[in-house]
């Protein structure tokens, strides 16, 4: 199986491949070794994630062009974020009991969402949870550890990937 590493650097830049570099922001807190990633510290872990899934909003834009398995929305969909909960780093519905990240965003930068596998196989509580590949505000704000893109480069992206493929995040 062919294996395409897409690159995001703690200097704010992502290689999509074929020399194109394009702007990313990174997690506010920056990055950290996987193996010092907690919940809520904001920083983006290093290392390389597999790219699962992509996520998406049909209402605004509808299903990306990609070969990479893909599933709408739903608005009462969330992310356990809750480390002592058993769907630590799951998707939930919602209302959930425990604290949960709300997907059906307002904000839009969850339209496009590529889950990866950071802390998923085997899920530890506590080390982090929903990290994802997602749109960035149009001022490349900080994320809450997360990588995000301008929906263009997402794009450009989601249509080269192939299952398989993965993100690595690196210290530059």
């Amino acid at each position: 199986m062919r294996e395409v590493i897409f690159e995001a650097n703690s200097q704010g830049w992502f290689d999509l491949g074929r020399g194109r570099k394009v702007r990313c922001a990174l997690g506010r807190g920056g990055v950290a070794p996987a193996a010092d990633k907690r919940e809520g510290d904001g920083r983006t872990p290093l290392g390389n994630w597999p790219m699962r899934r992509v996520l998406y909003r049909a209402d605004h834009g509808g299903e990306p062009q990609t070969a990479l398995e893909t599933r709408a929305i739903l608005p009462d969909e969330g992310w356990c974020d809750a480390p002592s909960d058993p769907c630590y780093n799951r998707p939930v519905r919602l209302p959930y009991p425990a604290s949960a990240e709300k997907l059906w965003r307002d904000d839009r930068l969850y339209d496009l969402v590529v889950v990866l596998g950071h802390n998923d196989d085997p899920v530890e509580p506590g080390m982090g949870s929903a990290i994802f590949l997602h749109l960035a505000s149009l001022d490349y704000r900080p994320t809450e550890g997360c990588v995000a893109l301008r929906r263009s480069d997402l794009e450009a992206l989601l249509r080269a990937a192939r299952p398989g493929d993965s993100l690595r995040i690196v210290a530059a």
